[in-house]
């Protein structure tokens, strides 16, 4: 008798062309290189074009994943996008790329949990492909986070840049005595009574507006490495599995000092995590997928290998998913 398991096939990663430095937004804010820097350690951000949308990066995303996956549109039944930055209050961003992928067969939808968006979308795909509802799943982050940035705040139009990431997910056979591929488990949380720490103070019921960023930088510190570590030990017991055993820690690229924070406390070393804050900055949704497509390209990732996703957005949310790594 064999188990349902959801592999990954393939990841791919989309990055705008413009790339915005520190040095640049000092002409544009009371902000320097230095105190960007020391504070969160991002050094640039690419920011999207004029014109170019969510769907946009989206669908480029998605078209390398399926590439590498040896997968074309046809192969998929399931689209599920994180975002927070929609192309238009409908129809979804999925089914824009849907359309934009000439997919015409299965179903598409978007998930927001803000920047734990793509690890929500993971583990609801997982759920799909485990139950039979669907076989082959193209989970997408991707976010215009630049859009709604209130460029005069300096706590927050920083911290921001555009991107999008993507996997193919597939349904697969597996023996129960054998090491599981795929996701091994996914723990997932919110958290309503902090919503007003990390928020966009517009939208369509309540403004009539898009609204921008609102922060409160400190409030947020504060609880996200407790909140971080939690969702991951409670995978890792739920596989079995100890931080000892994770070969790759790829958290949520928001702010260095909170990755250096969550990996200590967890008790993963410096070595083992993954990061791309420093020139991406925080991509919201698409942080997560754009840092594994970096370490599966560029070698770091392979095949047997014990990867940890993280991530936690305003809400708040916060999740963790636990992968053994199977793809070429």
């Amino acid at each position: 008798m064999t188990i349902t398991c959801s592999v990954i096939r393939g990841v791919g990663g989309y990055l705008p062309s413009k790339v915005m430095t520190n040095a640049e937004l000092e002409s544009m804010v009371d902000t320097s290189d230095e105190w960007i820097v020391q504070r969160t350690g991002i050094r640039q951000r690419h920011v999207a074009a004029k014109g170019e949308t969510t769907s946009d990066l989206a669908t480029a995303a998605a078209q390398k994943a399926l590439a590498h996956a040896g997968m074309t549109a046809k192969d998929v039944d399931l689209i599920i996008v994180a975002t927070t930055t929609p192309d238009y209050t409908f129809p979804s961003v999925a089914s824009l790329v849907q359309e934009k992928l000439g997919m015409h067969h299965g179903c598409a939808f978007d998930q927001q949990a803000v920047c734990s968006g793509f690890v929500f979308a993971l583990a609801t795909a997982d759920s799909y492909l485990k139950s039979g509802m669907a076989r082959t799943a193209l989970v997408v982050g991707a976010d215009t986070m630049t859009r709604i940035l209130d460029w005069k705040d300096r706590n927050t139009c920083v911290l921001f840049g555009d991107g999008a990431g993507a996997v193919v997910l597939q349904a697969q056979q597996c023996a129960p005595d054998e090491p599981r591929p795929g996701i091994l488990s996914s723990r997932l949380r919110s958290d309503g009574r902090h919503w007003k720490k990390l928020y966009v103070d517009g939208g369509v019921s309540s403004t009539g507006t898009i609204g921008h960023i609102r922060m409160q930088g400190r409030e947020v510190f504060k609880h996200a490495v407790a909140m971080i570590t939690d969702v991951i030990n409670d995978a890792l017991a739920d596989a079995g599995k100890s931080a000892a055993d994770l070969d790759w820690f790829i958290p949520h690229q928001a702010n260095r000092r909170i990755i250096d924070g969550a990996g200590r406390k967890v008790g993963i070393a410096p070595e083992k995590v993954v990061v791309t804050v420093d020139r991406h900055a925080n991509t919201s949704a698409a942080s997560v997928p754009l840092a594994l497509d970096e370490a599966v390209r560029d070698g770091r990732i392979k095949a047997g290998d014990l990867v940890m996703l993280e991530a936690m957005g305003g809400g708040f949310t916060w999740g963790a998913s636990l992968i053994r790594w199977s793809a070429d």
